[in-house]
């Protein structure tokens, strides 16, 4: 009966950790998106946009606007080429360009405290960056809603990690969980209206019958 007791507080309190938590929630994103992969049929001009816009994407984040003192960046369009594979390819290959992406700025640039905040911070948000693809097909009007979902999608990894990782950085007296907030949006949002802007601009219908046909 003691023992009993005693593996019970014992597992209370492991699973009280937010670590614990955060890293249930990473396994099940990241396991969910794999599944979603393998039902990519690849073709050679997929692969070879794939490619190019992985390498674009990584010359892209040379060129910066600000560089936050942890990670992060405003850059001049980086997330355009991995967005416009999900808008041009849909949701699964987006998510897999994303996701290599990821591992490749994690080699260029790491910022590594645990390898549960390096999933939430390299591959699983640029993974999130796919999610373009659930509005395939649709008028250009919905680039910018898809932009808005999958850049809030990748906003949410980086809090998460900022929340339980990084929140020791956070000034006296103030909250992680604001930190948090405050740090990544700090980039992300101006990040993201140089990425809206410049995706007015395009003319993706062009672009798309380029690429994809």
């Amino acid at each position: 009966m003691f023992l009993s007791a005693s593996i019970g507080e014992n597992l209370t309190e492991i699973f009280s950790y937010p670590t614990t938590y955060i890293t249930l929630l990473g396994v099940l994103i990241l396991l969910i998106g794999l599944n979603k992969m393998k039902k990519i049929q690849f073709t050679t001009k997929m692969l070879t946009f794939m490619g190019l816009a992985i390498a674009l994407t990584a010359v892209l984040k040379m060129f910066k606007v600000y560089q936050a003192p942890f990670g992060g960046s405003v850059t001049f369009g980086s997330m355009i080429p991995i967005l416009l594979v999900g808008y041009f390819y849909g949701t699964e290959v987006g998510l897999l360009t994303g996701f290599v992406y990821g591992i490749v700025d994690l080699i260029l640039g790491p910022y590594i405290l645990h390898p549960v905040q390096v999933l939430f911070d390299y591959p699983l948000p640029f993974m999130m960056l796919g999610l373009i693809g659930l509005f395939k097909g649709r008028d250009k009007k919905f680039v910018f809603l898809g932009t808005l979902v999958a850049v809030s999608a990748r906003f949410m990894c980086h809090y998460f990690a900022g929340v339980v990782f990084w929140g020791s950085y956070a000034p006296e007296g103030m909250s992680p969980y604001l930190y948090s907030l405050l740090y990544n949006g700090s980039y992300l949002v101006f990040d993201s209206i140089i990425v809206i802007v410049i995706l007015a601009i395009l003319p993706l219908d062009k672009l798309k019958k380029i690429i994809t046909e």
